[in-house]
């Protein structure tokens, strides 16, 4: 018999639920299959509302981790390469998972291996914090890669922004100690696309860009 972090002893059942009623709470029994079994004088009430506002915090705490598309084309120019891996690394980053998908018109889709080079690229730029979760596959005309991030990517990615942050507040300071009295100058921010959409980010390629293409002729035509 436990009792407010008080142990009791073994106790006959009558005499436990007696001490419960005197004390205006609960007799619990918490581990049944114990010998002899272990029971506890509590607010039961109070224990189990307690318990769900636990639960529902964790739920809160804990990320969903959700998987985000990002387009290429077999010859995806350099500057749209970095922009994209920019953002693929930025969803990693915050613990999802991300779909590469290198979508073919026309006749690139008989060499495959330009979509191949491409997700190559793109696994080489994100090593550090990606694995490959899902290898290139086809799919219609759209070859498929997912990777996830390592473990202990996005606990790190929280502490540099932190230290970034404090970095600047810092910054902010000492210029302030330097010219007492005087407001340091307005600063200019740098464009910031971190809150692009996946539909931002793929709006140059469209999966349905080969509808047009002409068909390739049968041979002996």
């Amino acid at each position: 018999m436990i009792a407010e972090e008080e142990q009791l002893g073994i106790l006959p059942t009558h005499e436990a639920l007696r001490l419960a009623e005197e004390r205006g709470l609960d007799l619990v029994e918490i581990s049944p299959r114990a010998f002899p079994p272990v029971c506890r004088i509590m607010d039961y009430g109070k224990y189990k509302y307690e318990e769900a506002k636990k639960k529902q915090q964790a739920r809160k705490r804990a990320s969903t981790v959700e998987t985000k598309e990002i387009k290429f084309r077999p010859k995806t120019e350099e500057h749209d390469m970095a922009f994209k891996v920019k953002h693929v690394r930025r969803f990693l980053e915050g613990g999802n998972k991300v779909r590469l998908a290198v979508v073919f018109r026309g006749r690139e889709i008989t060499h495959p291996q330009t979509g191949m080079n491409v997700l190559n690229r793109v696994v080489d730029m994100c090593a550090d914090i990606a694995t490959v979760e899902a290898t290139p596959n086809m799919e219609g005309r759209r070859m498929i890669m997912v990777i996830a991030p390592k473990p202990g990517v996005v606990r790190k990615a929280q502490e540099a922004k932190k230290a970034q942050l404090a970095a600047q507040i810092a910054a902010t300071a000492q210029l302030k100690d330097r010219q007492p009295g005087k407001a340091p100058p307005p600063q200019i921010p740098e464009e910031d696309d971190d809150d692009l959409s996946e539909e931002d980010i793929n709006a140059d390629v469209e999966d349905d860009d080969d509808d047009d293409a002409p068909a390739t002729p049968a041979a002996g035509s």
